[in-house]
């Protein structure tokens, strides 16, 4: 059994594109242990509406594949709570945004296979029954510790099962920090300026501040040994997915909207930490993480 943690937008894609009879959700702690099926409306690229349902699993023995779908700042507790009743063996995947949840769950448990995923699969919920596949990409999965390294091959086997491209990674920290690229290059400004990715590029506060986020993250970059690459092409690819995306809301635009805590700490503000570890100044990248902190619930 394929267990998923997290009801979200990309937990519910998951389940949804797997085989039926092979994937179910792991509940919060909290939950009706004998709460019925998670339903839903599921509707994929080309249109087409199907009805979901998928169980809730009342114990994890049987989990041999976990997905890990939870917010970057609830995947720490929410392991915690379910690791100790999953079989040490089982892989698990990690999804979230950002850097910064996935090395501290390799760090508690560096003897189970902890991997990695980096997706540009795209969903959204315009109402809490309703899903929609809104954009095809790849995924990547790439072991996090030592035991992983001998899973990772199989973990995207059963993934492909899916029918998305799904592919191995041998260095998965790069992949991570290209989509942390663009989260930090996007997200925290659709969500001070409450607009669609796309409207960014012609917003004076975006315009004012980008070329020296990208150059705080390129430092960043290099000193941490995963990309030397110049400012001006990192703007370059945070501009081209957010014309890609034009019409798109970001998931932290979407959190501060409904009154959630954002990841903003796994983004920029996990950049801020890691200059000053390393002794770079990234004044960018706290301003937009004090302005968004400002606007979001803590």
């Amino acid at each position: 059994m394929i267990g998923i943690l997290g009801a979200g937008s990309l937990g519910r894609l998951w389940a949804a594109l797997l085989p039926e009879d092979q994937a179910a959700f792991l509940p919060r702690p909290d939950a009706d242990p004998a709460a019925p099926p998670l339903r839903y409306t599921f509707e994929s690229l080309q249109g087409d509406e199907i009805n979901v349902s998928r169980p809730w699993l009342g114990s994890a023995g049987d989990v041999t594949l976990l997905l890990v779908t939870t917010k970057a700042g609830d995947t720490l507790a929410a392991l915690r709570h379910w690791l100790p009743r999953v079989p040490e063996p089982t892989p698990v995947v990690l999804f979230q945004n950002g850097l910064g949840s996935q090395q501290a769950v390799a760090k508690a448990w560096p003897m189970r296979p902890i991997l990695a995923a980096s997706t540009t699969e795209g969903a959204n919920r315009p109402t809490p029954d309703h899903l929609i596949h809104a954009g095809t990409g790849d995924t990547w999965v790439g072991a996090l510790t030592r035991p992983a390294e001998s899973q990772t091959c199989s973990a995207v086997s059963r993934l492909s099962t899916t029918g998305l491209a799904i592919h191995t990674e041998e260095q998965i920290l790069p992949r991570l920090w290209q989509k942390l690229v663009v989260n930090a290059g996007i997200n925290p400004f659709t969500a001070i300026l409450d607009c669609p990715n796309g409207d960014l590029l012609t917003q004076n506060f975006f315009l004012e501040h980008i070329d020296a986020l990208c150059t705080e993250i390129a430092e960043l970059m290099a000193a941490e040994g995963i990309e030397r690459v110049a400012p001006a092409e990192l703007r370059q690819r945070i501009e081209t997915v957010a014309r890609n995306t034009a019409r798109n809301t970001s998931s932290m635009r979407g959190d501060i909207l409904k009154g959630r805590t954002t990841e903003i700490d796994f983004i920029n503000g996990y950049l801020v930490q890691l200059g000053q570890r390393l002794g770079i100044p990234t004044p960018v990248n706290q301003l937009l993480t004090d302005k968004v902190k400002q606007l979001s619930p803590q």
